[in-house]
Formats: structure tokens, C-alpha cells, sequence
């Protein structure tokens, strides 16, 4: 019977042994994975990964906790992608000094810029603790114990890091489903610097029409530094008196380039995955993806038309635009492709053939109930949609919004008595007044119309219907005008009638008790999934444990490796390079496609660029969090840098197709470029060759 099965596993497996899949942790590298990595060209020894003074994966940094990046210089220079410094980049940005539109170059140190609320982290260390946490308890807690004891852990490690070394910060978290635990100790900076950018049109170049496909052309990539406290090096808040960070290791780059089938190792902080889910849990992030497109699309259009009418607006919300867009054209791209390639009928042969291995060896028999799985997932469906469409529709899409929530969940009164109350940040500078409501009106009618359970309606419809004619935008209209939440400088005070006679606070407690009534109707059946999903994954690695297996991604480091190779689809080869040449010719329809449109001056010099590589394809792993992430070359030279995967295979981030799935990177030739004939950043470019 076994023997049986294992045949019947064989073409489920392969994707699993597959020698270019994998977000793999460092400190554990199985030897089977090291060995392939040599076969396909990796030319150092094992500890130039993880365990020698100049690892490579010292050079490493997690980016602002939502991006990867490199350190490229004995100064602490920063490589990273455009769109990762977007933010930055706009927050710096005025009509007048338009560093999104115009690029921006520090020539002195003086000028870099420094950044509220940014950071890089480089890993210390990494340790499996799940034995210390079984010996502690952990197996006998039920599920919603779980969280409650694995935090006070983290927190009094996290103490007796500090103790022995300030600098340090360590995480607790989850891996395989929850079936084993990891510390990782991190070393965080956070006096980070703006160094150099070139303009959106380049490092956006092909907007959302060329997101997510090839061929690209995108000169993605931001250049920052790292400050540091001048006595010891170390971390130190900002202060003008820092000075530059001198690592104990950064990452040389190479002119060398790649021809196809070359050796690409790619390491960063992948964010989520999810290729052990279930296929019900499938079907439920198909819902949600139609969901999450659907509002995304429709908030999309307010957002464009009032950014086409204005600079000034268009500044303040380019980041929040792309960010929105990013995610609602990859639900469009991930659905297409579960579609496309049948994933979840694959998903469900191969639960059928491990319910026959479990029938076999009586493994798991009491644990991993299927129909139970599979009823809890029906059960959760409503929930699950009314959850991601109130999320879209309400947290983080228009300013009144986000404050209303806040002054219910989150704010912190200050003073005493009658004389208590709330600061409202004034951060007019992020948001504009008609477009704001523009989008609170079209997302409050949007949400009325797609709702499916009553139960979750707010009950500020009623005065909607009732005193506004069902009119969602004069609702708006009259929240923007009338509460105090939106007033400059405005104190609210929480012990006074006039707090709860409020218009926006009351639409702030209409918001948050639905989000309370959607919180208490997940909670019993999470947990319950929770736990069924956890045995899933521990059944598979049980049944499949002669096999090396990688965790999903969580935003710890992983290494990726695989090669420089184009795909072939419908009998077409992709080619796995661009050259100048193809960015010319699209420049060149920039009348007529926006996203193609560049200054003059860039057309000139792409131009004068001969074919110079511009992007390329590698078989790496990516998702979320991956963009930044070095690409290495055999000998951990710098070859170009992670900003995206491929459309065909926008399914990877629950089952990887070895045969379409590909990361496209920015060639480091064509970031060079830029830096010396766009920028003429020669300091920087020879604080690199030192």
C-alpha cells in the first residue's frame, strides 16, 4: 500500500523537490538543497551563507518591515527598489522640489534626507525553540491559549536579549502551520537617509499597464544610508550628529552580467505564503481576492481622475494609488491562474490521496478531520467576505474613516475630567479634502451595494435613508464638513454631550461595534481552522519526510536560488533579457500610453544606451516582501535586484508552477547606469568600488 501511494504522490511531490522552489531558512539549510544550489552553479562553501565574517546574508537588511534591500558599500549605502522608497520619496516631494517626478541626488552627505518611522534590521541569529516550548507546555494549551503564552515568551526573551545587548530585538514566530517555532534576534537602525532616486517615470516605468508582466523595463531601485551613532557605531535614533554606518560586511556587485541558465540566488524577507493551505481555505481566498479587486477598482477611479486634475494631489496620494493598484491587479492575476491551471481540483487529489495515507497508517486519526475542515470553511465563508469588504471599504482608505475608528480604538485621552480629551494629528499634508470624501461617499455606496448579510450593515444607513435621502456622497459631504474629526487641530472630548452628538464620532462607533460583531464571529471558528490547518501541514510533512521542505513565508529571512531562464507559454518563448532598444520603442507611444510617458531627456539617453540589459527573468521564488531582495550571482556578487513576479504565475503565492513561475529583476548594469549618466552620482558610484 505504501509503495502504492508513493507512486500516486509522485507528480504531486515534484513541485515540492523541485530544485527552484523554496523560501529556505538560513541557519538550517538542508545539505540536499546546498548540493543543488552547487550543481546549478553556486561556487562557495556553505558558511559564505550564513556562518563566516563576511556571509553574505550580513548585507541583508529587512527594509522598513515591508521591503528587503542590500547593503552595497563600506559607508552603509542601501540598495533597494523604487517603489519601496516610494513613500519616502513623496513625503519629501513638494510642488515646488517634485522628487517624484524630477528624481532626487544627495551630493554631500549633509543633503540625504532623513525619514520618520523608517528602519533596516539586519538578522543576528536564528534558532529553532520548539522543544523548549513543548517542555513548557504548549502542546497541552487549546487553541486560543496559544497566542496569550507564546507572547509572554517572546517578551521575556526579549528581555534577556536586551539585557546582554540593548541593540538587539528578538521575535518569536510561528513555522510550518504552527508546528514548529523560531527566535530570530535582529539589530535595528533607524536613522535611514534618502541618498539618491531617479525620476517615477523611470522607476515606475510601465505603471499598472506593464505590473506584474513581462517584458519589463523598470529601472526599479532607491538608494538609502544607514546612520549611526559616531562613538560606537551603533544604532541610534535620528541626530544630526550621526554619521555614516560602517558594516562589518556589504555586497560587491558585478559588471559581469548572466547569460541563460546562469546561477541567481536571491535573499530577503518574503512576507506570506500559504502553499500548504487547504483547498477550501483556496476557495475561500478566491472570494476574497473578487472582493478585494472589486473595491480596489472602483476607489481606483476617484483616486486617478482627482490626481489626472491636480499636481498637488496627485502627490499626496501616488503612494497610496500604487500600493491600492499593486494588490487589486494581483487578486485579478491570482484568480486567473487558480483558474487557469485547475489548482483546486490539483489541491483536492492530492487531499484525497493523503486521507488514503492516513487510512493506511492510522497517523493523525482523531486530529485531521477532512469533513470537519471542510464545514468550518462553509461555515466561515459569509464572514470571511463581509471581513475583506469591510476592510477595503473602511480601514485605511479615506482619512475620516481612519480617525473616526481611531478616536474609538487606539487614542489615548489626555488631561482629567470634563477637561480630558483627544489630539487629532494634523497631517493635512497626506490627504485632500474633496478627493477624500469623493472616496468615503463612492466606498460607502459600494459597500451598501455589495454586502450580502444585513447583519453587517452599519446602522448609519438608517440615517442615510432617513435624513439624506439614501444619498451615500451628501452623507460624506456632511461628515467632512460638520465633524469636529476633521477640523485643524481639533480636541474632542470624550466626557462631554457634544462628543457623542458628533456626526463622525457617531459614524466611528457605528464602524467599530460592526467590526467588534465581525471579530467575535470569527473567533471560535479560526481557532478551530487554525488548529485542523496545522495538522494538514504536519500530516504532509509526515507522509512526504524524506523530502526537504521549506515553511511558508512569514518576513524572516529566506534564501532562494534557481537560474537565469526565461518560460515558454502557448508554444511562445518569453526570452529572459530586455534591452534599451525595447524601451525606446515603448517611450516612444508615451502620447498615447501614460504609463510609457518619460521626459525628453530620458528618451535621449536610453537612445544613446546601445542594448544595453535592462530587467531579466530567474526561476527564484517570490512574493510580497521580496521586493529589494538581492539577486547574487555564484560567488555572492551583486547581479541586480527582486522587484517582481510574472503574471502567468500570480498563483505562487499558494502553489508554485516550476515551469511559469519566474522573478523579474532590475539588471545592476542598468541601475549603474542611471546613477552615473542620469544622476552623474560619481561619490557614490566610487563608494562602491572601495
Amino acid at each position: 500500500m505504501k509503495r502504492f501511494l508513493l507512486a500516486l504522490l509522485a507528480p504531486f511531490a515534484l513541485s515540492a523537490a523541485h530544485a527552484d522552489e523554496g523560501m529556505w531558512t538560513l541557519y538550517n539549510l538542508p545539505n540536499a538543497v546546498y548540493e543543488q544550489m552547487r550543481q546549478q552553479g553556486y561556487q562557495l562553501p556553505y558558511d559564505k551563507l550564513y556562518q563566516a565574517d563576511d556571509a553574505i546574508m550580513k548585507a541583508v537588511v529587512n527594509f522598513s518591515g515591508y521591503c528587503s534591500g542590500v547593503v552595497v558599500s563600506p559607508d552603509g549605502l542601501v540598495f533597494t527598489n523604487h517603489h519601496c522608497g516610494f513613500e519616502a520619496i513623496r513625503s519629501h516631494s513638494t510642488v515646488e522640489h517634485d522628487y517624484m517626478l524630477n528624481g532626487f541626488y544627495a551630493k554631500t552627505f549633509e543633503e540625504e534626507l532623513p525619514n520618520k518611522n523608517m528602519f533596516v534590521s539586519f538578522m543576528v541569529e536564528q534558532k529553532d525553540v520548539t522543544a523548549q516550548l513543548v517542555a513548557m507546555g504548549l502542546e497541552q494549551l487549546p487553541e486560543y491559549k496559544r497566542e496569550e503564552f507564546l507572547d509572554s515568551i517572546e517578551n521575556a526573551w526579549s528581555k534577556d536579549v536586551r539585557k546582554n545587548d540593548s541593540t538587539l530585538r528578538l521575535e518569536l514566530k510561528p513555522f510550518y502551520e504552527g508546528n514548529r517555532y523560531y527566535t530570530t534576534t535582529y539589530r535595528d537602525f533607524r536613522d535611514l537617509r534618502l541618498v539618491f532616486t531617479i525620476p517615477k517615470s523611470m522607476g515606475k516605468f510601465g505603471g499598472e499597464t506593464d505590473n506584474w508582466m513581462w517584458p519589463r523595463q523598470t529601472c526599479d531601485f532607491s538608494v538609502f544610508r544607514i546612520y549611526a551613532d559616531p562613538k560606537t557605531n551603533g544604532p541610534a535614533e535620528y541626530s544630526k550628529d550621526n554619521v555614516p554606518y560602517h558594516p562589518e560586511h556589504w555586497a560587491r556587485i558585478s559588471d559581469e552580467g548572466y547569460q541563460e541558465g546562469s546561477f541567481s540566488m536571491t535573499m530577503g524577507y518574503p512576507g506570506s505564503t500559504s502553499r500548504y493551505l487547504s483547498s477550501y481555505g483556496i476557495q475561500e481566498r478566491y472570494a476574497e481576492n473578487a472582493i478585494r479587486a472589486q473595491v480596489r477598482g472602483v476607489k481606483q477611479q476617484v483616486m486617478k481622475r482627482h490626481m489626472d486634475a491636480s499636481e498637488a494631489v496627485r502627490i499626496k496620494y501616488d503612494s497610496k494609488y500604487a500600493q491600492s493598484s499593486n494588490y487589486w491587479k494581483n487578486s485579478l492575476g491570482m484568480n486567473k491562474c487558480i483558474d487557469s491551471i485547475g489548482l483546486i481540483g490539483q489541491k483536492q487529489q492530492f487531499e484525497a490521496l493523503l486521507r488514503q495515507w492516513q487510512d493506511s497508517t492510522g497517523l493523525f486519526v482523531g486530529q485531521l478531520d477532512f469533513p470537519l475542515l471542510q464545514r468550518l470553511y462553509a461555515e466561515r465563508m459569509e464572514i470571511s467576505k463581509a471581513w475583506v469588504l469591510f476592510g477595503e471599504t473602511f480601514r485605511r482608505t479615506d482619512e475620516l474613516s481612519t480617525r473616526a475608528m481611531f478616536v474609538h480604538n487606539g487614542a489615548q485621552p489626555v488631561g482629567k475630567g470634563k477637561r480630558q480629551h483627544i489630539n487629532i494629528k494634523d497631517n493635512a499634508e497626506t490627504w485632500d479634502f474633496d478627493t477624500d470624501r469623493e472616496i468615503l461617499g463612492t466606498m460607502l455606496r459600494n459597500y451598501r451595494e455589495q454586502i450580502t448579510n444585513p447583519k453587517f450593515l452599519p446602522e448609519f444607513y438608517k440615517t442615510i435613508d432617513q435624513q439624506y435621502g439614501g444619498d451615500c456622497q451628501r452623507y460624506a459631504d456632511a461628515l467632512y464638513t460638520k465633524s469636529l474629526l476633521m477640523k485643524k487641530k481639533a480636541r474632542l472630548y470624550p466626557n462631554k454631550k457634544s462628543f457623542d452628538a458628533d456626526l463622525g464620532v457617531d459614524y466611528g462607533l457605528q464602524l467599530t461595534s460592526i467590526l467588534g460583531d465581525l471579530r467575535v464571529a470569527f473567533q471560535d471558528i479560526n481557532d478551530s481552522i487554525d488548529t485542523q490547518e496545522r495538522y494538514l501541514c504536519a500530516a504532509k510533512l509526515r507522509m512526504e519526510e524524506d523530502m526537504p521542505h521549506y515553511s511558508d513565508a512569514n518576513f524572516t529571512m529566506r534564501l532562494s536560488y534557481g537560474q537565469v531562464r526565461q518560460y515558454t507559454l502557448g508554444g511562445r518563448p518569453s526570452g529572459y533579457q530586455t534591452h534599451a532598444p525595447s524601451i525606446v520603442a515603448k517611450m516612444k507611444t508615451g502620447d498615447s500610453i501614460e504609463d510609457y510617458r518619460v521626459q525628453p531627456e530620458m528618451l535621449d539617453l536610453m537612445q544613446g544606451a546601445g542594448n544595453m540589459p535592462l530587467c531579466f527573468l530567474t526561476t527564484n521564488d517570490i512574493t510580497g516582501g521580496n521586493s529589494g531582495s538581492p539577486m547574487f550571482d555564484g560567488q555572492n556578487r551583486l547581479i541586480g535586484l527582486a522587484f517582481d513576479g510574472n503574471w502567468d504565475s500570480l498563483s505562487s503565492d499558494i502553489f508554485f508552477d516550476s515551469q511559469l513561475a519566474r522573478c523579474i529583476g532590475v539588471d545592476i548594469r542598468y541601475v549603474l547606469f542611471m546613477m552615473d549618466r542620469w544622476g552623474h552620482a560619481d561619490r557614490l558610484l566610487q563608494e562602491m568600488k572601495r
